[in-house]
């Protein structure tokens, strides 16, 4: 048995418990900062996939065509055309779906609302980690963080144990945790189990059916770089929730539970650490970007080699970035 997989076993221990507590529904008091249910952000994601869908037909398909299409319930679609009728997007009469009009920009949800309620934690804590230097020792309470977010403090507990289960954070009383820091030990072996997921998962990509509404969020995200990339003297610091993004979708074409749950630990030390030392912020981003365009257009490719050359290169490129930014000197802070 070789040493990753033995890792990735270790790993896959660590989150069972952690799995079955992430994915629980929400309490009912749990909500954004918009006081909008997980429920709506499905809806809303649904719904700003499905417009995408209208520049590609000149007609939708039956509704369990839809739901099937869009990963949601009937009910959720009938709700889409419903709205996407009252708008003049379509003409509904009954089983024909007419599109009348290609959707504007202002036709969309934004993205916030159409997040999952695990992503909007996972952000808000991020944020404060490194507004706060992201060092070791860093108080982080639970309360806080919940009224912050808009969210019921369940939800938030539940997302600090499962990176607690890693050992990046510590539970402490009345509500506060600890921040324990980072290893370059920690961030090697991480590494290694992220090239083992993500080079599967961007072959499941490459290969998913063209109808498949991934690559209209692929285009977008295609745009998001150039537009990013053009703007980069002043925008330079924006890349994190992008890189973060991108990968995440990459992930979801897995369709591995344990994969997309391990995201978000990945998310935590990869996505952000390119905030956490700022020598040559700007340069280090613009790379990144650079080759974030090249694995995009491999996978729009879809061919096999070029994806793989191009997810090789870019996480090569990752883990070096990753390794500087961690001091030799850094270990874990003690109990």
């Amino acid at each position: 048995m070789s040493l990753v997989f033995r890792k990735a076993i270790s790993l896959f221990r660590v989150m069972g418990t952690s799995y079955c507590a992430s994915n629980r529904p929400p309490q009912a008091t749990a909500c954004n900062g918009s006081g909008m249910s997980k429920s709506n952000n499905v809806y809303k994601d649904a719904y700003n996939r499905c417009l995408r869908l209208l520049d590609e037909t000149r007609s939708l398909p039956s509704e369990p065509e839809l739901g099937t299409l869009l990963g949601v319930s009937r009910t959720t679609v009938r709700t889409i055309l419903a709205r996407m009728e009252e708008t003049g997007l379509i003409a509904w009469n009954k089983r024909a779906k007419t599109v009348l009009r290609e959707p504007r920009p202002d036709d969309f949800f934004p993205e916030e609302e159409t997040d999952t309620l695990a992503e909007i934690i996972e952000r808000s804590f991020m944020r404060r980690l490194l507004a706060g230097g992201a060092e070791a020792g860093m108080q982080i309470n639970e309360l806080e963080l919940a009224r912050e977010i808009g969210v019921g403090t369940t939800s938030v507990r539940e997302f600090l144990i499962r990176f607690s289960r890693f050992g990046l954070i510590e539970k402490r009383r009345n509500s506060h945790w600890v921040l324990k820091g980072f290893t370059r030990a920690f961030a090697l072996e991480l590494t290694e189990i992220r090239e083992m997921f993500e080079l599967r998962s961007a072959a499941a990509f490459a290969a998913l059916p063209q109808d498949s509404a991934v690559w209209a969020d692929l285009d977008r995200l295609e745009d998001e770089h150039r537009q990013l990339a053009s703007e980069i003297a002043k925008r330079f610091n924006e890349f994190s929730e992008l890189d973060e993004r991108l990968h995440r979708l990459i992930h979801r074409a897995s369709h591995n539970r344990f994969i997309v749950d391990f995201y978000d630990v990945i998310a935590m030390i990869f996505h952000y650490h390119y905030q956490w030392n700022k020598a040559q912020e700007r340069e280090r981003n613009e790379v990144a970007i650079g080759e974030h365009l090249v694995y995009i257009e491999a996978l729009k490719s879809r061919d096999l080699g070029k994806v793989d050359a191009a997810c090789r290169k870019h996480l090569k490129s990752a883990r070096q970035t990753l390794l500087t930014s961690i001091p030799e000197s850094r270990s874990p802070q003690k109990s």
